[in-house]
Formats: C-alpha cells, structure tokens, sequence
C-alpha cells in the first residue's frame, strides 16, 4: 500500500507503522487529530512530503471528525486543527504547505457537507501528485546516474519518506528501471537509524544491491573511491541553504573534497521562497533519543544532550537539485525554480 492513505469506510487516515520496521510491517489508523500528531512527533510517519500528505490528510481528518454543525463552526475547528498539526514539526516545509493547501481549498465550500467533500477531494490530490511528481524527479534524476555508479544516501528518501516512490531513492529506482546497475551505500542516520532499518529494507524488498555503513564511514568510503554520487533528500529548501536529517552537511563536506557530485532530490513543494538558513528553526529532538538504543541505555542518564534533527548545507556544497521540474544548479536556483514553479 502507499506510505499514508485514507481508509473510506470509517474516514481515518491509515499508515505505514515506520518505528516497526524492519522487524514488523504493520498499518496503523488515525482516528483524532491528536493520534495524527502522535504519529508525526514520534516519527510513525516521516519524510516532507509524506508529512505533506500528513498535513492535507489532517485537515481532511478534521473535518470529518468535528461534531460543528455550521459552517463558522468547521471552519474554526479545521483551522484549530491545521495550526495543531503544523506544531508537531518545525523545521519540515510541506507539513505546514500540506494544511495550507487543503485549507485554502475549502474556503470557497458553501456548508459544511462541501468543507468535507472539498478537503478530502484536495488531499487525494496531494497523495496522487506526489506519487506522479516523484517519478518525473526520479526520470530527470536518473540522467545524472551512469553504468555501474554507486551511490551513497543518507536517512531515508525512499517511498516511505513520501506517498510512493522516493526522492532520492526514486532517482535510483528509475535509473534502475531504464537498466542502469546501481548499487548504493547507506548510511545508518543515527540516532533513529532510519537508513538501516528503512532505506536497507526498502532496497532489499526491490532487490537493489545495498550496503549498510555507519554514518562515520562516508569519509572513508569516499577517500577510497567507493562512491560516484551522493544523493540524499531534503526538509526544507531555502534560498540559501538545504535542510536534511542530521549528519548531511557533514557528508556534503567530504563529498566537495573528494570531488564526488552531491545531488539533492526534492519536489518544489519543499522550497522555501522566503526565507534564509537563519530564519529556520531546527527542531530539537529528546535526550533519550542519543541516551538509549532501542530500550538499551548506552549513555549516562545526567548527561547533557544536544540533539538537532535537521543540519543546514550550504548551496556551495550542493552539485544541483533535482526535481520533478528538472534539475536546477546553485546558485541561481532558487530564483529559477520559481519561474518555471
């Protein structure tokens, strides 16, 4: 099934269970607003435009499940809603674009049997876009991958980081699908491990050759010229800066010094036209996060903790940006991408 869909029979938003795998593959129902924002907070359901989806679902969620009787009275219990879910996650664009794009998309609704009809209709519409828009990225993208590359990535991009499909792995499933032998490195992406139990496993379910490193391994690998590309995805996208999981500017870094191409794949959806690296705020994650692993503690529970989800790259050390608009090159991208947006 897709990462996150809407379940007709009872109007819940159904979804991939991701803190199971690769142990267990199970779906799980929202049936509240506040089991949605549980699911998003403890990362059930991830990646930008999944969470987009999250948020449009959201909104559509709301709707059905108010008990308002007028159409001022939905109305102000969506809105409540929308600006509840946005809350869960800073730092990711297409949360807050999904709400506001299904927000926006029954304000013209005449009752409320339209408010619930137009939401829904906007959400399904979001969920096939992006399925649609992942491959078109993954065709521009694939041009960039040659014969024999292997690529390395970082978290997880993949079909359960959106609808269906992937980011920066949809780049490797389309070069696959036009017969290109792909291979990719993968790092774990500590502290949540989300490129062992999630990028490994996805690969693994469509027979792609993956190799599992740790996350301190890339300069290693690079230095040695295991690696021909790096691609990775992407939370939010300003003029300035690439936001991803933790660990990418890193890996941008040793990428520039070794000369290897560092691509980021991402629908336009997550640019933010607006604003600069400094205006973004990184959400901060729990302590317990670095202090266990799994139900093992491994730190000392006193010790003081800093543990951002997201790091910033700078556009310098990014080779282009691949989207389902084409591939765009710093530094004139975000402007470009604007345009033909």
């Amino acid at each position: 099934m897709r990462t996150i869909d809407w379940e007709p029979t009872k109007n819940n938003i159904i979804m991939i269970d991701q803190t199971l795998l690769p142990r267990e593959y199970r779906i799980i129902e929202c049936v509240t607003i506040e089991s949605l924002c549980e699911a998003i907070r403890t990362l059930r359901v991830r990646g930008a435009p999944a969470l987009g989806a999250a948020g449009s679902f959201g909104v559509a969620l709301a709707a059905h499940k108010s008990g308002a009787s007028s159409l001022d009275g939905l109305m102000a219990d969506i809105l409540t809603a929308g600006q509840t879910i946005i809350g869960t996650r800073p730092t990711a664009i297409n949360l807050s674009w999904g709400v506001a794009r299904t927000i926006k998309a029954v304000e013209d609704a005449r009752n409320t049997k339209e408010v619930r009809m137009f939401a829904l209709d906007e959400a399904k519409t979001i969920a096939d876009e992006d399925v649609e828009k992942n491959k078109q990225l993954g065709e521009h993208g694939a041009a960039l991958l040659e014969d024999g590359d292997t690529v390395m990535t970082h978290c997880n991009a993949g079909r359960l980081a959106c609808v269906d499909w992937g980011t920066a792995l949809g780049v490797i499933r389309s070069a696959r699908e036009q017969g290109k032998d792909i291979k990719v490195l993968s790092c774990e992406t500590r502290p949540l491990n989300q490129g062992s139990r999630i990028t490994t496993w996805e690969l693994m379910e469509d027979k792609i050759p993956v190799t599992l490193i740790t996350d301190s391994m890339s300069g290693h690998v690079m230095r040695k010229g295991m690696v021909n590309k790096v691609i990775v995805g992407a939370d939010r996208i300003t003029q300035d800066a690439v936001f991803n999981k933790i660990g990418t500017y890193s890996h941008s870094v040793i990428a520039k010094e070794h000369e290897v191409p560092f691509y980021v794949a991402a629908p336009v959806s997550t640019f933010d036209f607006e604003h600069m690296e400094d205006e973004i705020e990184i959400e901060l994650r729990k302590s317990d996060e670095l202090k266990f692993f799994g139900s093992y503690q491994v730190a000392p529970l006193n010790v003081d903790v800093y543990n951002p989800a997201f790091d910033a790259t700078p556009m310098e050390n990014v080779t282009a940006i691949i989207t389902e608009n084409g591939v765009f090159y710093p530094p004139l991208l975000i402007d470009e991408v604007r345009i033909k947006h």
